[in-house]
């Protein structure tokens, strides 16, 4: 059993004990100070699994199956949300979802990648990997939004776009380019968020944006650890080896210059309390918002033009 498991082992026999006594016991002095102290060693554990998590820990929190998804957090932040479907070419991806909505009353577009929760949903969003009609829809209406002058939000949970051979003939690689050309030129505000999984091109093709925020617990790659491994080491199982060489959290990322903000999370990850990660999540897109809509038109595209070009560029001095 590594750290990281006995700690949590600790943390669910203390939190089983915590609603034992609250359900039994009354609320006597006593009772209280037991409380007391029980919530005391809850805590320092939660932080010392903070501190103990690895690359491959944090994977696996961010593909976690009740982690709030693109629907969830659409509920939580936004108003008056009126779903568009279609590309007007091929047909409809549902694992795009792409709407007019309102946040904290200003009209919006939103786009977001859903994975679906049972396995009924997960086959009608093809698991939350899109096809190419997918990443079409969601140009056509970012190309609305920028007719109406409204600002996109994006959610990206997605391992990547789909694979398939019927995707490659409609185009897969060409959706996703075009995409990633028109974004960077679509001239309203964009903030893309990573709020599990950001995996390849399927996700950046909709998260070419001015300000790029992951979840705390979210991890953003151009391939997943196995498929790193399999091609590295020729070997699957060195899945964590991979996680931490390719840096691919949160904290990575940020140091990398490669994401603006990271957004904190509940205690324990985003799937123990919606409610609170949905609320941490308002305050940063908030924020960023707000800076956003003060900057001038042309100062917005250079901007966002230079933080993509600028990437991953190293420079040796003497």
């Amino acid at each position: 059993m590594n750290p990281i498991q006995k700690v949590q082992q600790e943390l669910d026999q203390i939190e089983r004990q915590v609603a034992l006594i609250e359900a039994n016991a009354g609320q006597n002095d006593g009772t209280r100070k037991q409380l007391d102290k029980l919530q005391e060693r809850v805590q320092i554990l939660r932080e010392e699994m903070k501190g103990l998590q690895t690359a491959w820990q944090k994977t696996e929190l961010a593909r976690h199956p009740q982690r709030p998804q693109t629907l969830d957090y659409i509920e939580r932040l936004f108003t008056d949300f009126s779903e568009i479907h279609g590309d007007r070419s091929f047909g409809d991806d549902a694992a795009v979802i792409c709407g007019m909505a309102r946040f904290h009353g200003e009209e919006v577009l939103v786009i977001g990648t859903q994975k679906g929760r049972d396995m009924k949903q997960r086959v009608y969003r093809n698991f939350g990997t899109p096809h190419p009609e997918g990443y079409r829809k969601a140009i056509r209406i970012m190309q609305v939004a920028e007719k109406f002058r409204r600002p996109i939000f994006t959610l990206v949970d997605t391992d990547g776009a789909y694979p398939g051979i019927h995707a490659e003939e409609r185009g897969q690689a060409e959706a996703i380019a075009y995409n990633l050309r028109e974004m960077a030129r679509l001239e309203v505000p964009i903030i893309a968020t990573v709020i599990g999984v950001g995996g390849s091109g399927g996700a950046l093709a909709i998260a070419v944006a001015d300000r790029v925020l992951m979840m705390e617990n979210s991890i953003y790659s151009v391939i997943s650890p196995e498929g790193c491994a399999a091609i590295m080491w020729r070997d699957a199982t060195k899945k964590e080896l991979a996680a931490e060489a390719m840096r691919i959290t949160a904290t990575d990322l940020s140091e990398l210059g490669c994401i603006d903000d990271i957004v904190p999370e509940p205690e324990g990850g985003a799937h123990r309390d919606y409610e609170a990660a949905a609320n941490l999540l308002d305050v940063s897109l908030q924020k960023h918002f707000a800076e956003l809509k003060k900057m001038p038109l042309p100062e917005l595209l250079s901007s966002r033009y230079d933080k993509f070009r600028t990437m991953a560029q190293y420079f040796k001095t003497e």
